[in-house]
């Protein structure tokens, strides 16, 4: 029903209290404007419905944000009887007949309300023997109205509860979006400083076979650019959607109602995938991490050995001029400590892009039916915005396994350092000797782990354009998202395979680049420069 172009609810008869009452109209957006095909505009929010009582208050003073906030809540505070008329006008469209219902209605239900708190304190009072006399003398907890003693007897039960690593990995990823960069910046710079101050930052060593190689630690591009540039990327990027999607977009939907009810459906599916954070923990920390280090690291430093190539962390077997092999030892399990943690959170952020994918698609395919084209233009479009944020990810995350393998690749081959290196092979292609080709025979653990990297990212990738795909009117931004992806993997699995290998990397590496930076690839489609499209 539509009064005054806006959409009304005719009070109901079932006695409920103001709480159920409330939650059930803002939910399906009572008293917001409709649109040309007569629906709502989404449910109410605290802001959204704090502007609308300003707006009718005659006395302008309006109300604060904070009351309202208090009524979305699920706690003990009620609402005053000058609210109480406020709110019916808003309910009610501003029609007389129709407001002078609701504000009976919402005196009811604001009584039915006053009446179960006042029998809920009677029943805590009524818990122990001692409780009254306790609840005489403890002051009262203004945000619930029940004995303080009580609300800390709560959160103590709160603290109990299980330990819930999904959420305590999400959690991290929350807040603002600088905290998690910033800390892995940190971390970087902090080995890149503790390598200077032991000397093995820029060292250059005499190989068995003759030539001179570069082997200091900020020579690595798998701990420099990586930890320095493309996971701080990966993060912010991670954390930028998370927020959009959980925090601005997803409310928009009336079928989540509001948002306590929204944040419980986020948290049961990400409670879902909870066996999978802690087989990525498991791995991350004890195989990549710990037996990695001593298997890599310290067993080589304690008896010896060269199936692995000479770096700066097995630097102290061939100089011990340089660093002993204490502090190798120590500097190494401090950076594969710092390593395996931000590997953990790497897939931590790949999983959650998949469930943002896969929550987005579910609440999609539930809200397309019933509603009007507009509507499905405005969910297509936040679908794009998703998109393109798995696609950014993605793309960092195959940088990150090219600088894996490239260091790999380089620490088995005759150049001097990697930026020669890499030079030279460019040059191979003009007709120069492939004598920079020729390379010892290492153990080189970094293909398999950059590999698996390159096939988690590209999975999720695949796995949101198969449920975020919209149809035919976007097929060719898709496919350019597609095929820039499909030419890194390429240039990605043919590192040091020929001559000349590094023009293509050149290639790949420039289009990653631009598209970090135009996720849209130029698409004019997108609507507000292909990012953050309007609320439904």
């Amino acid at each position: 029903m539509i009064k005054n172009g806006k959409y009304f609810v005719p009070p109901p008869k079932d006695g409920g209290d103001f709480k159920e009452l409330f939650k059930r109209l803002t939910s399906a957006g009572a008293g917001r404007p409709v649109d040309k095909d007569g629906f709502p505009q989404g449910p109410w929010t605290p802001d959204l419905l704090a502007d609308a009582i300003t707006q009718i208050d005659a006395r302008g003073s309006g109300i604060e944000l904070r009351t309202v906030q208090l009524w979305f809540q699920d706690n003990d505070k009620g609402i005053g009887t000058e609210n109480t008329r406020l709110l019916a006008r808003i309910f009610g469209c501003d029609d007389p007949e129709a407001t002078s219902e609701w504000q009976a209605a919402l005196g009811v239900a604001r009584s039915h309300f006053v009446s179960r708190r006042r029998n809920k304190r009677r029943t805590v009072e009524s818990y122990s023997p001692r409780s009254v006399d306790r609840a005489e003398n403890t002051p009262l907890d203004i945000s619930t109205d029940i004995p303080a003693g009580t609300a800390q007897d709560a959160n103590t039960k709160r603290s109990m509860r299980r330990f819930s690593l999904a959420a305590s990995s999400e959690s991290l990823f929350m807040g603002s979006p600088l905290n998690l960069p910033v800390s892995v910046f940190a971390g970087a710079v902090a080995l890149g400083f503790t390598s200077y101050f032991l000397g093995i930052h820029n060292v250059s060593f005499e190989q068995s076979e003759g030539y001179i190689k570069q082997v200091g630690f900020l020579w690595a591009p798998n701990w420099t650019f990586v930890f320095i540039a493309f996971m701080p990327l990966f993060f912010a990027f991670v954390a930028d959607i998370l927020a959009y999607w959980k925090i601005e977009r997803r409310l928009n939907f009336p079928s989540q109602g509001g948002q306590k009810e929204s944040s419980d459906a986020w948290t049961r599916k990400l409670e879902a995938s909870s066996y999978t954070f802690w087989i990525v923990f498991i791995i991350c920390i004890i195989f990549a991490g710990i037996f990695q280090w001593i298997s890599i690291r310290l067993l080589p430093l304690i008896q010896g050995g060269d199936e692995y190539a000479t770096d700066w962390g097995r630097l102290a077997i061939k100089r011990p001029e340089v660093i002993t092999v204490p502090e190798a030892a120590m500097f190494t399990g401090f950076a594969y400590l710092y390593m395996c943690i931000c590997f953990y959170l790497f897939f931590v952020g790949l999983i959650l892009l998949y469930t943002i994918a896969n929550d987005l698609s579910d609440i999609r395919s539930a809200s397309m039916h019933p509603r009007g084209a507009d509507h499905r233009r405005k969910i297509n479009k936040i679908g794009i915005a998703v998109m393109q944020g798995i696609f950014r990810c993605t793309v960092l995350g195959i940088l990150v396994a090219m600088c894996m393998k490239l260091q790999s690749t380089y620490m088995a081959s005759i150049g001097s350092n990697i930026v020669s290196w890499l030079v030279r092979d460019m040059s191979l292609i003009f007709g120069a000797d492939d004598e920079i080709h020729n390379v010892a025979d290492y153990i080189a653990p970094n293909h398999f782990t950059s590999l698996l990297i390159v096939l988690a990212t590209c999975f999720v990738f695949m796995y949101g354009v198969s449920r975020l795909g919209v149809g035919n009117s976007m097929f060719i931004h898709w496919a350019k998202m597609s095929a820039i992806i499909v030419l890194l993997v390429t240039s990605y699995a043919l590192i040091g395979a020929f001559a000349g290998f590094s023009i293509l990397l050149s290639i790949g590496v420039f289009l990653a680049i631009y598209s970090l930076l135009d996720p849209g690839l130029g698409t004019a489609q997108l609507g507000e420069q292909g990012h953050k499209p309007d609320v439904l």
